[in-house]
């Protein structure tokens, strides 16, 4: 089993900037492509960002592209969400979770490719 954590959520106002961290235990990071999902209120978890095996360029939904930044740090078994001027419609709670198959650059973006999540953080955008 992987046990999934992400950190770093809180209540921040209309242009700051956060940094969500998610760490894997029990496996070593670099056997997984990861991603990031967020479900606000009221709405259906949708994807955010994803970053693969062997670094590259990450994959970034619309909404947050240019804002969003996505990195990994397998030495630490962690993977870092930095989000810059956060918006009120940012406000969600983020989810981390690991995607252990293949054809990433396919599927990246679906939830139900994902094999393990994490709990999920707090981000509370004030306007």
């Amino acid at each position: 089993q992987v046990q999934v954590v992400e950190t770093g959520g809180g209540l921040v106002q209309a242009g700051d900037s956060l940094r969500l961290s998610c760490t894997v235990s029990d496996r070593t990071l670099s056997d997984f492509a990861m991603g990031w999902f967020r479900q606000g209120p009221g709405k259906e978890r949708e994807f955010v960002s994803g970053i693969s095996w062997f670094g590259g360029s990450p994959y970034y939904a619309d909404s947050v592209k240019g804002r969003f930044t996505s990195s990994r740090d397998d030495a630490k078994n962690t993977v870092y969400l930095q989000m810059d001027s956060l918006k009120s419609r940012d406000t969600a709670k983020y989810y981390c979770a690991v995607y252990r198959g293949t054809h990433y650059d396919q599927y990246y973006y679906r939830e139900d490719h994902y094999d393990f999540w994490g709990q999920g953080t707090q981000v509370t955008v004030s306007s």
